[in-house]
């Protein structure tokens, strides 16, 4: 049985700032040896060129090596998946994971937050957009659950990937060795890598049967609902997170999800949060979170048609700033709105997670038991 989950969200106040994280190790509220992931938000430009994620991420590694007895090669396990891009409101933030010590939380017959991970085979330059990605992101995704304990695939609500995408490096690469690439375009290989993850994703937990090469990119039809999928510069691997619950383990999270129909869809978010166990009235307001909200996590993608609820809009037309970094804002604002904090988990890039136009939602809560 896995140890029980302590989850807390710290706010950024700089690219290279952990000072909230260290705090929490210093005081002991999480232990640097038991942190076992973090998920993030960082303020680049969200593409190919984002450095602001490794900058991050090499903050809160120093951290846990300070605070801890694990060597820097050990630390450079754990994984840390940062989204880059904090499009209007949306604010620099990490929510951090870390295991406790059964004796302090006693066990409970609810469902209880459980936490996972694992690494895929390598990925080559070829694998992007195509089965042979998705074989290795179904197989992690399986080693995963099994880590968190997880049996039936409904209990997993939330899981969380970084793969790599196609630069002009590794696209040289498989050129060098007689491969072609799905595409040439880097900036386009961000959507082919999150939408192949995501169909790995969904067909370890059953959603979807194994798809064609054919089918990425172009049947939406086929998508996962709790799939939240990042990729960069930083790795050659796919990098699994799953988050679920699960029964007999300790702890006071539990984590619940919901599907966003599209960019306005706040109803999607608070299903999630109704989802995770939060008892809401019909029409709830964010004062009836009562702070028992540690984070949500959204997914979100311009709809294919250029339009929300049968109004026009210009962000797939518009030369002057991708609608990666438009739909990243508006939907960020609908999330706040809803939440109460412009520190929420928004990611773009949402091919085959959730329907099109629209995207999975993942809320976690405090049950305060």
């Amino acid at each position: 049985m896995p140890d029980p989950i302590e989850v807390r969200k710290v706010a950024l106040h700089s690219v290279t700032d952990a000072s909230e994280f260290t705090a929490l190790l210093a005081d002991g509220v999480l232990e640097a040896d038991r942190v076992v992931a973090v998920i993030g938000k960082t303020e680049g430009n969200g593409g190919v060129n984002d450095y602001t994620r490794i900058i991050a991420d090499r903050a809160f590694r120093e951290a846990i090596v300070a605070h801890g007895s694990r060597s820097p090669e050990q630390v450079k396990q754990i994984p840390i998946v940062w989204s880059g891009g904090t499009d209007g409101i949306i604010s620099p933030h990490a929510t951090i994971f870390a295991t406790t010590d059964p004796a302090s939380a006693p066990a409970s017959d609810e469902p209880r937050l459980t936490v996972g991970f694992a690494m895929s085979e390598v990925l080559l330059p070829e694998d992007i957009g195509r089965t042979a990605m998705i074989s290795k992101v179904a197989a992690a995704v399986t080693e995963a659950m099994d880590k968190a304990g997880i049996t039936d695939p409904a209990d997993v609500h939330y899981v969380q990937t970084k793969t790599p995408l196609l630069t002009i490096d590794t696209i040289r690469d498989a050129k060098s060795r007689g491969k072609d690439v799905f595409t040439e375009d880097t900036l386009h290989s961000m959507d082919v890598s999150n939408g192949c993850t995501a169909l790995g994703v969904a067909v370890a937990l059953g959603e979807i049967e194994m798809p064609s090469d054919a089918d990425v990119m172009r049947d939406r039809s086929l998508y996962s609902s709790v799939a939240s999928c990042s990729s960069g510069v930083e790795l050659d691997r796919a990098q699994v997170v799953v988050v679920g619950n699960a029964r007999g383990i300790g702890g006071r999270y539990r984590i619940g999800h919901g599907v966003m129909t599209d960019a306005l869809d706040a109803d999607g978010i608070w299903a999630a949060i109704r989802d995770a166990g939060l008892d809401l009235p019909e029409r709830p307001h964010p004062s009836d979170i009562g702070g028992r909200l540690v984070n949500v996590f959204l997914k979100c993608e311009a709809s294919s048609d250029g339009a929300v609820r049968g109004r026009r809009n210009a962000m797939l037309d518009d030369s002057d700033v991708h609608w990666h970094r438009q739909i990243k804002a508006a939907v960020g604002g609908v999330a706040a709105s809803v939440t109460g904090d412009p520190a929420v988990f928004v990611s773009v890039s949402a091919a085959h997670q959730g329907p099109d136009g629209g995207g999975p939602v993942a809320a976690i809560i405090d049950t305060g038991s």
